[in-house]
């Protein structure tokens, strides 16, 4: 596998520009793999919950590959909700709902239940502490066997870790103390402790991994 360039920049909201709509090149790239296997695990119909949306990219291209699923995007960043709106409305997507302002890592969050969760790309460009409450508030929103489906970058025991990763992990940390790729032990741990079991482990283009775990 070709390796992408060996000092990857995380794409950042207050980076992207002045104009309302934001572009975060990575969606272009990994968006519909992560469709192939939203296709295995999400519900044929019902409400999924995006977390951490971001330039609302992701949110439009989903709403499009499943027209019959209502989307509801979130994101603690008020550019990336006026990013999210304006994607929304010049798609004309009548199934994704208007942003919620959503901090992850707080104890409340302004939704009462979804029939699964995504996040995509926010665990290692976060502090700790917003895996945490992303796992608890899941454990509030999802009723048994409802998914919550993770993509991004992780490290993994047994298995080497490839070098553009590693450099990415370097500029991770260096941009902030508290950020960096996780340890896939340490994401099933947390899990469990929430009620949650993986189920599936999917290999994505670019070292990145989708992971799928269950409320049981």
């Amino acid at each position: 596998m070709t390796e992408p360039h060996p000092h990857p920049r995380p794409w950042l909201i207050d980076e992207a520009g002045a104009e309302a709509r934001r572009h975060a090149p990575a969606t272009l790239r990994n968006r519909d793999a992560i469709s192939d296997v939203l296709r295995e695990h999400l519900p044929t119909t019902g409400n999924v919950l995006e977390i951490a949306s971001g330039s609302g990219e992701h949110i439009v291209h989903f709403a499009r590959a499943f027209p019959q699923l209502v989307w509801q995007p979130s994101d603690c960043e008020p550019a990336a909700l006026a990013s999210i709106a304006a994607w929304a409305a010049q798609m004309g997507a009548s199934n994704v709902r208007p942003p919620l302002l959503l901090d992850a890592a707080q104890s409340v969050w302004p939704i009462e239940s979804a029939d699964a969760i995504i996040c995509i790309n926010m665990v290692h460009i976060s502090p700790w502490d917003a895996t945490l409450g992303l796992f608890k508030g899941c454990t509030q929103a999802l009723a048994e066997e409802a998914p919550i489906i993770l993509y991004g970058p992780y490290l993994e025991e047994g298995v080497e870790t490839a070098a553009s990763n590693l450099a990415f992990d370097e500029s991770l940390k260096a941009r902030n103390p508290a950020w960096g790729l996780r340890h896939l032990d340490d994401m099933d741990r947390v899990a469990s402790d929430h009620g949650f079991a993986r189920t599936s482990r999917h290999a994505m283009p670019a070292n990145n991994l989708t992971l799928v775990y269950r409320k049981r």
